[in-house]
Formats: structure tokens, C-alpha cells, sequence
């Protein structure tokens, strides 16, 4: 029997309807679809994972760089932080699809199959059923991508080395894109967030692994994409540093925003 996990943050996080959240990313891609000073198409993006009315802005910034790639990229690995369930290492949902109500993206099932062989990597569907630091990707992929399959990844208690070792089983070549899921600081005033948040990027432009969770919730499968990324001479581009006193909330108690891409240094 087919087993698809379903939307879980549809119609709080982000549009719950096909035509409203076709537009909302339209408008939002197309918003942000003047980033063309990378010098080569990006390798791996972080994005944030808000509701998209506070860090979709963000976000975009990241999918935009995207378009050139969207009839290449056909494997997306994806990871984020657990916010609900309590994980030892990385987590894999199982089944075979995930829904959003722009459709279904089926997952790369021979590559799950070599992730589970790594110690550091169990299914655990119930790590995923509620979690949205993956779900609010999918709808900007579905959108600037054309047809991919998904390597969706719940990162919980693991050290820099096991996020790099899974990162760097899958690298493949431009058929696939590596995305980490994180938003920035929480809850500070306006002021002190635009300065821990300005650190913490800078801490990643130098591809530097000094971040721990207060400075962003993705902090582990950050610090092992800095690993990865070392290894394989990527070059981070900041594309986007808000926060919600910018977007939609007030600023005494804002939430950072960052989007950046990775890409390929030449040889």
C-alpha cells in the first residue's frame, strides 16, 4: 500500500489550497528574481521555514537562484531540525511521496535505502508527521524545479561528521541540490537580532562551524554542511538577512531570517 505523509502546516504556514499557493510562491519568486551575480548556479541553499508571510521573502531569495537549474536539478536532499520529536541522529520518514497541495514528490527510495545502512540514520515516520522545517520548502521547490525526486532528512542530536557523512554519500553531481532548512535567532529585540544574526552569518560566509542553537535552530545540519562544504570547495553567497520586524511582525520580539547559496568553486 502506498504510504504518502500529507501536508501537515497547509493553511497555517503557508496557502492550504492549489491556486492561493501557486500565486503566493509565484508572486514571492518573482519578487525576488533579481539575484543574477552568482557566478555559477548553487549547489546547496539555506532557507528559512517560518510562515511564509514572515520568512518567505527570505526564502525566495534562495529558490530564485534556483530557475536556470529547473529542468537539471532531479534530486533534492533536504534537512532540517526537529521541533516536535526527540531524534538521535537523522531521521527518514519511510513511505514513498510527500503531499503538499501542489502535488506529490516521490522520494529517492535507492538512495534512502544507502542512508539507512549509516548508523546515525533510522526511519521515523513519527519525527516527520507534524514537522514544517521540511514541509515549507516544498512548494517553492515544486515551483521553480520541474520534476525531482526527494531525500527528506530530520536532523536531531548529531555531530558535524554524521550530517557531512550523509551529505557527502549523496552528493551525486548537478543533478542534485543539498537544502538546509533554519531560521536565526528567536525572540530578541529588533536591534540585538539584526547584530547576533549578522555574526552568525558571517560565521557561515567563512564556512565556519561556531553556531549553536540560540543563533539558529538549524544549527546542527548547518554545521555539517560547513564541514561538506569544506571538503568540496563550495563558496557561500549571502542572498538575504531580515527578520520579522521587517516582514510581519512587530520588533520588540523578532525571529532572524537568512537565505544564502552555495556554490561550486572553479578548478
Amino acid at each position: 500500500m502506498s504510504t504518502i505523509r500529507r501536508a501537515a502546516v497547509a493553511g497555517s504556514f503557508y496557502p492550504g489550497q492549489h491556486d492561493e499557493l501557486m500565486r503566493a510562491v509565484d508572486d514571492l519568486v518573482v519578487d525576488a528574481d533579481r539575484f543574477r551575480d552568482l557566478p555559477r548556479p548553487p549547489k546547496a541553499v539555506i532557507a528559512p521555514h517560518a510562515g511564509y508571510v514572515y520568512s518567505g521573502p527570505i526564502a525566495a531569495n534562495a529558490y530564485a537562484a534556483l530557475r536556470p537549474l529547473h529542468g537539471q536539478i532531479s534530486r533534492v536532499v533536504l534537512l532540517g531540525p526537529v521541533h516536535r520529536v526527540p531524534v538521535r541522529g537523522l531521521a527518514l520518514p519511510g513511505g514513498e511521496a510527500f503531499a503538499t497541495p501542489l502535488g506529490t514528490v516521490p522520494l529517492d527510495q535507492p538512495a534512502c535505502r544507502r542512508l539507512s545502512e549509516l548508523p546515525q540514520v533510522a526511519v521515523n515516520p513519527s519525527a516527520h508527521a507534524l514537522e514544517h522545517s521540511l514541509e515549507v520548502h516544498l512548494p517553492f521547490l515544486q515551483h521553480v524545479l520541474d520534476h525531482f525526486s526527494l531525500v527528506p532528512l530530520a536532523v536531531g542530536d548529531a555531530t558535524p561528521d554524521e550530517v557531512a557523512e550523509v551529505l557527502d554519500l549523496l552528493w551525486g553531481g548537478p543533478e542534485t541540490l543539498i537544502v538546509v532548512s533554519s531560521d536565526l535567532s528567536h525572540y530578541l529585540p529588533y536591534t540585538l537580532a539584526q547584530r547576533v544574526d549578522r555574526d552568525t552569518c558571517d560565521t557561515i560566509l567563512e564556512l565556519g562551524e561556531a553556531i549553536d542553537h540560540q543563533q539558529a535552530c538549524g544549527a546542527t545540519p548547518i554545521r555539517g554542511l560547513m564541514r561538506a562544504a569544506r571538503r568540496h570547495h563550495l563558496q557561500p553567497y549571502l542572498l538575504d538577512l531580515r527578520n520579522s520586524g521587517d516582514t510581519a511582525g512587530d520588533k520588540d520580539r523578532v525571529v532572524g531570517y537568512a537565505s544564502f547559496a552555495f556554490v561550486e568553486s572553479q578548478p
